[in-house]
């Protein structure tokens, strides 16, 4: 007989890996995407070295910053409203313990446990940990781990940085000459990966994710582009 596999992943740690994954590929992703879009129309309209490293810089510093100070208040925010909800949880259990009690009994034999089951898995939780008890099955909140928007900030900081200097030294690297098949197909294998790579973290089919990149890229791509050459024909 074969031993069980067990490669999905469960509970928290599900939880916790997609936040950072979220966070990181968002950021790569808008990283790569925004600094190629931007670079791009620029180079449709004028093959100056130095403004297309200009637009490039500009485009990462302010993605970047953006990117970091959005996530920020985001996660600042579930964590306000984690931190309420457990302070509001913590004056129940003080003040009504047998609700509580009946409670979390309630929810366990939702769940599908017995009565009897029910009852005394909520008496067992209960006193080894009622606050964590009830913030796990009743939030579904683990107050050892709440959200932490530093964290959140720095990883979307470091991501769309790393994202978007691909596109910035692909421009800017190679003559002339070569500068927008250079930017176009790096930036292209870089959805690739970035796509593969989200879905197979997150258990999801990778094709499905790779066209999405891919797709989204080239079309923010071709956009600028076309924008740009227009503008650099009219002399603007």
């Amino acid at each position: 007989m074969t031993e069980p596999t067990h490669d999905e992943a469960h509970g928290g740690a599900l939880g916790s890996r997609l936040n950072w994954l979220r966070a990181a590929v968002l950021g790569a992703n808008d990283g790569i995407v925004s600094t190629a879009g931007l670079v791009v129309g620029v180079a449709g309209a004028t093959e100056s070295r130095s403004a297309l490293l200009t637009a490039g810089l500009a485009g990462l510093l302010a993605g970047s910053m953006s990117m970091a100070a959005g996530e920020y208040v985001s996660v600042s925010t579930q964590r306000d409203s984690e931190m309420a909800a457990l302070a509001l949880e913590r004056r129940e259990l003080r003040e009504q313990p047998e609700a509580e009690l009946r409670e979390l009994t309630e929810l366990l034999a939702a769940r599908g446990l017995s009565r009897e089951v029910a009852r005394e898995a909520a008496e067992q939780l209960t006193a080894r940990d009622a606050l964590k008890a009830h913030a796990r099955v009743e939030l579904g909140i683990d107050p050892d781990e709440l959200t932490n928007p530093w964290n959140a900030a720095w990883a979307s900081f470091l991501s769309f940085t790393v994202g978007a200097l691909l596109p910035l030294l692909a421009i800017v690297l190679p003559p002339p000459g070569w500068r927008l098949a250079v930017t176009v197909g790096s930036v292209l294998a870089a959805l690739v990966l970035t796509g593969w790579t989200s879905a197979r973290l997150g258990a999801a089919a990778p094709p499905r994710a790779v066209v999405r990149n891919v797709a989204g890229g080239a079309l923010a791509m071709a956009v600028t582009y076309g924008a740009g050459s227009l503008l650099g024909a009219v002399g603007v």
